[in-house]
């Protein structure tokens, strides 16, 4: 039942875009089978419930901080305040090792999003270890699909021109890990 209700919360929030609202769609619609696979691909990534949507959601941010997706951030950052997240963590994402806006979980799940998503992908034995010590296997499977799935939504919105859409307007956004480290830099 959570599983629907998160997969409803999901498709509800893009009917608040504000503008770009069909990029995407604009753009897989000229391949069918690809808008259908992601369609899929979306649905089961949501219909897969087993571990806190929270923790989905910040490892999606972290992905799209990581890769500079800004349509990814301005929706996720929308998602992640519906699942509770708070400013303080969008704010304190980069530096969420540090942070103690984070719990042990969130720590844990969001050093994984970055490990996977660096070139090469690097999953330590060590976080590895860490992580089968805290989640189950169906979890682990669970997460890695969601941090995968970003990882390919981002660069797919990217690579097409998906442009932000205004979810997070006139709220404070997550950040491309590269605009934070230039405004880092001149402070």
């Amino acid at each position: 039942m959570k599983a629907f209700r998160q997969l409803r919360a999901n498709v509800g929030v893009l009917a608040q875009a504000r503008r770009h609202r069909l990029d995407l769609v604009r753009a897989l619609v000229r391949r069918p089978q690809l808008l259908i696979g992601v369609g899929l691909y979306e649905v089961a990534i949501a219909l897969s419930a087993r571990v806190d949507p929270r923790l989905k959601i910040l490892a999606e941010l972290k992905v799209a901080a990581l890769v500079a997706c800004e349509h990814c951030l301005d929706i996720g950052s929308l998602l992640a305040r519906g699942t509770g997240v708070t400013e303080r963590q969008l704010r304190e994402l980069h530096i969420f090792r540090t942070s103690d806006a984070f719990d042990d979980d969130e720590r844990l799940v969001i050093e994984v999003a970055e490990a996977l998503s660096v070139v090469p992908a690097t999953l330590s034995d060590d976080l590895r270890a860490r992580l089968a010590a805290r989640f189950s296997t169906a979890e682990r499977t669970e997460l890695a699909a969601t941090i995968a799935w970003e990882n390919q939504r981002a660069r797919l919105n990217q690579a097409l021109g998906v442009r932000p859409s205004g979810f997070s307007d006139g709220r404070f956004c997550a950040l491309p890990e590269t605009a934070v480290s230039s405004v880092s830099a001149a402070t």
